[in-house]
């Protein structure tokens, strides 16, 4: 018998943030245009790659911030090819359960980390306060990964926002980068933008404790 074995239901996806149905609809545009060629491995790799030039563009506006429209680019090529690796793969019935959960979130994980430390190299934000934020959202991410197995359901979306919302916000702020800048605060070595991560990250932490604790509550009610 095989070490591994293949989950017997595939949980319920939840996703209720403010652009799922608009989303989904251009989602389900796109994807039957999409020429056979293009798989959604190559979407999932093409998602990372977005993924670095969102980086590359926060090192570089070190130099000039007009390289802060190149995160913008990179953004916006990260949500094609992460928002469409598993849409496409359903749209064609080419699921693979296991292989897509695990390689997509790994690699998931992988462009967050990656994305949110650049601001931290940037001029903008301190590098250990965009840590925090990466923290709380990798906090927030285990528990939904969790509740996945545990509960069967698997949320994209809390307090209306998912990451989509979440990439428009970062957008956003990038875009006012260059208009606020990173200068301190009344001496407080914190920048406008590092005050900002700090609200973020402490919203997450609070979601990630609330959210545990409501689910374990249910578990031992359950009694399981």
């Amino acid at each position: 018998m095989s070490k591994f074995q293949p989950v017997a239901q595939a949980p319920v996806r939840i996703q209720q943030n403010i652009l799922a149905r608009s989303e989904r609809r251009l989602l389900n545009w796109i994807c039957p245009r999409l020429p056979q060629w293009v798989t959604p491995d190559k979407l999932t790799v093409l998602g990372f790659f977005g993924a670095v030039i969102v980086a590359a563009g926060y090192m570089l506006s070190w130099l000039d911030s007009e390289w802060l429209g190149l995160c913008l680019a990179g953004y916006v090529i990260n949500w094609f090819g992460d928002s469409l690796d598993g849409s496409l793969a359903r749209w064609r019935q080419i699921e693979r359960p296991n292989y897509g959960y695990f390689v997509d979130h790994s690699v998931d994980a992988l462009a967050t980390l990656l994305m949110v430390s650049a601001i931290g190299m940037s001029p903008y934000m301190r590098f250990d306060v965009a840590l925090m934020a990466v923290i709380g959202y990798f906090l927030l991410s285990i528990h939904t990964f969790i509740a996945a197995k545990v509960v069967g359901e698997f949320r994209l979306s809390y307090m209306a926002g998912g990451p989509t919302e979440l990439r428009l916000m970062l957008m956003a702020m990038t875009v006012a980068m260059p208009i606020i800048g990173g200068a301190d605060i009344g001496g407080t070595n914190f920048s406008v933008f590092d005050l900002f991560a700090l609200v973020v990250s402490s919203i997450l932490v609070t979601l990630f404790i609330v959210q545990t604790s409501a689910t374990a509550r249910m578990l031992r009610r359950r009694g399981v």
